[in-house]
């Protein structure tokens, strides 16, 4: 009973207090595969140490600082991150016992009932007797009556404690075996991913190298361009500077003919013989020497024409297509020593 409440208090049953025991401090659910543990013995989801890990080491490539949520103790990880963790596989164990348990409907933790007698193996030919006796031809146990008068008598036999012994120190071995194995696939496993690392890397200095290479040819395209532009304009404004003068001179021929025409008109209406012919003569000079000097100078054929700064480019676009990666250091080397023995010669 809670002396303040004056209510009872149920007691927390053995699941609640193991389900309490298994829930993770971040989520506050119960931990998810794969559960990792920490320096300090406590344990986290894998997921949740991930995201709380990445929120305050955004640039982690090369490791950083990991504080427990639960007791705050900070421990310096490498560039795998949470991933370098060890996991705890006896808390994994211990959740799938759990759901099991409750699959199955059961609200407690009841231990398995042990066997008040361990019953040793009998021998299938005689159900009497007990495994005794190691048959090593056979590779197999068997009864000391199968060695005396069953298929094991021409066999040769050894205690089971002696070969228990020698297959239990082989199987170490083995163990340790598998351990070394296990230790030069880790070491692969973890060179492999610096690789991967070095790749990436390198891959992504050759593409800013290689923008490099682009943008300088753009700037070279772009100033040969500006430089041809600036030709086709400089004999643009010279040849338009050409006809507007001849445009000029035609303009000023044809405003004197046409005074002249005026002033030939009004001296022909006029009715007085004397003044007529003292005009008329001077007035058929200059008439005849306007008409001699009508054909003034023009542009030849072919004046307007701006084919010669035609640019052919088939060359240049066929080199460009071909345009590709380069052989290395010693190739382009021996590529320069070529040249420098051609100019020689």
């Amino acid at each position: 009973m809670d002396i303040r409440t004056g209510q009872i208090v149920r007691a927390p049953s053995p699941m609640e207090s193991l389900e309490k025991q298994l829930s993770c401090p971040i989520c506050l659910d119960m931990f998810t595969k794969p559960v990792v543990i920490l320096p300090c013995q406590h344990n986290l989801c894998r997921g949740c140490a991930s995201d709380l890990y990445d929120s305050k080491n955004p640039y982690h490539y090369s490791g950083g600082i990991f504080r427990c949520p639960t007791c705050r103790f900070e421990v310096v990880l490498d560039r795998h991150g949470v991933y370098g963790l060890q996991r705890n596989l006896l808390v994994e164990n211990i959740i799938d016992i759990y759901k099991q348990q409750l699959e199955k409907g059961g609200n407690t933790l009841e231990p398995p009932l042990k066997s008040k007698e361990t019953k040793e193996p009998m021998c299938e030919v005689h159900k009497d007797e007990k495994i005794n006796i190691y048959c090593i031809t056979c590779q197999t146990p068997t009864c000391s009556m199968c060695k005396v008068f069953g298929e094991h008598k021409d066999c040769e036999v050894s205690t089971l404690k002696v070969v228990y012994e020698a297959q239990k120190s082989e199987l170490k071995n083995s163990i340790d075996l598998l351990g070394a194995s296990n230790s030069c696939l880790r070491a692969m496993l973890t060179q492999m991913e610096e690789n991967c690392k070095a790749v990436e890397e390198n891959s992504q200095t050759q593409k800013q190298k290689l923008g490099e290479k682009f943008d300088l040819l753009y700037a070279i395209l772009e100033d040969r361009k500006s430089q041809l532009l600036e030709q086709i304009a400089q004999e643009q404004d010279e040849k338009v500077a050409v006809v507007r003068s001849l445009i000029q001179q035609y303009n000023e021929h044809l405003q004197a003919s046409i005074k002249l025409m005026d002033k030939a008109s009004q001296t022909i209406d006029n009715s007085n013989t004397a003044e007529f012919l003292i005009a008329a003569k001077q007035l058929i000079t200059e008439a005849k020497d306007t008409s001699k000097n009508s054909h003034l100078q023009r542009p030849e054929p072919g004046f307007e024409s701006m084919d010669h700064f035609t640019l052919f480019t088939e060359d240049v676009e066929a080199m460009l297509a071909k345009l590709d990666f380069g052989v290395g250091g010693d190739g382009n080397q021996e590529n320069e020593e070529e040249e420098e023995e051609e100019e020689e010669e």
